[in-house]
């Protein structure tokens, strides 16, 4: 692989401002580490979009994050993830180390031992049948029910997320036959962390919710670790976050998401 410096940026990407709940968690477990995010907010959402537009635009966007120098690149998308990880790896193994955010959280969940778990997530990301599959090859008795959640993400977007809007489109996702019997639920979306506690209400606290923020944020700590390319030095952390198209609301949403406001720049990948 090409020779990086602990120093150089860690890449983050999502179809939109959803991937920064991940940033979040991985600037909480390495605050001393320096980012690039880059939101393709010119194509949110990714999970009505084609598997082949989803692996074109990542090809694109990962090209960008290289120019920028970054030492590891994180898929914080699922339906990004799902679609185009493989083919990322293909063309780019050698410039990068790659984190996605399907894998880690697959398997945390396996670590557990259930019998029944229930994913949600996109359209994108449930038409590939990723979570089933990953999760049968490590855990073959497992029962794995997936339901497409598409309203949840924009619904998320547009601030809708402890309101009587939320809990009617929530109940009726939840109150779906295919989640009837379910042990654990896999968030498989990196918007959906916003909305856990009211699907932990949904539920009475009684099953085991999944996300994957911490976890790849652990993931993302120990390839870094394996590799010699932990920053640890005391230079204060740099923190880019890019977005193909640029509206105010998209701005004022980051606060959601980060936890705190950033500034957008805007950066037309696509003219």
């Amino acid at each position: 692989m090409k020779q990086h410096h602990s120093s150089q940026p860690i890449g983050i990407f999502d179809s939109g401002i959803g991937g920064l709940t991940v940033a979040n968690a991985i600037l909480d477990a390495l605050p001393n580490e320096s980012i690039i995010y880059f939101g393709d907010t010119f194509h949110l959402p990714y999970g009505d979009k084609s598997g082949d537009a989803i692996r074109y635009y990542c090809l694109k966007i990962v090209k960008f994050l290289l120019e920028k120098n970054c030492k590891m690149i994180v898929i914080a998308c699922n339906s990004a993830s799902s679609a185009a990880y493989q083919v990322l790896l293909d063309f780019f193994k050698n410039e990068a180390l790659f984190v996605n955010v399907v894998d880690p959280l697959v398997q945390e969940v396996a670590r557990n031992g259930f019998q029944e778990v229930g994913v949600i997530a996109t359209k994108a990301t449930i038409s590939t049948n990723i979570y089933k599959r990953k999760l049968v090859d490590l855990q073959p008795n497992i029962i794995v029910d997936q339901l497409a959640t598409p309203l949840l993400a924009p619904m998320i977007e547009e601030g809708f997320v402890a309101n009587n809007i939320s809990k009617a489109v929530l109940d009726n996702y939840l109150g779906h036959s295919e989640l009837k019997n379910i042990e654990a639920l896999l968030l498989a979306c990196t918007h959906y962390p916003l909305i856990r506690s009211a699907i932990d209400e949904f539920y009475q606290h009684n099953i085991k919710i999944f996300d994957s923020t911490i976890v790849v944020a652990n993931e993302v700590k120990q390839l870094l670790q394996e590799n010699h390319l932990l920053n640890n030095s005391n230079t204060q952390p740099s923190h880019h976050f890019y977005v193909s198209d640029y509206t105010d609301s998209f701005e004022q949403t980051t606060k959601v998401f980060f936890g705190k406001s950033v500034h957008l720049e805007y950066e037309p990948i696509w003219q």
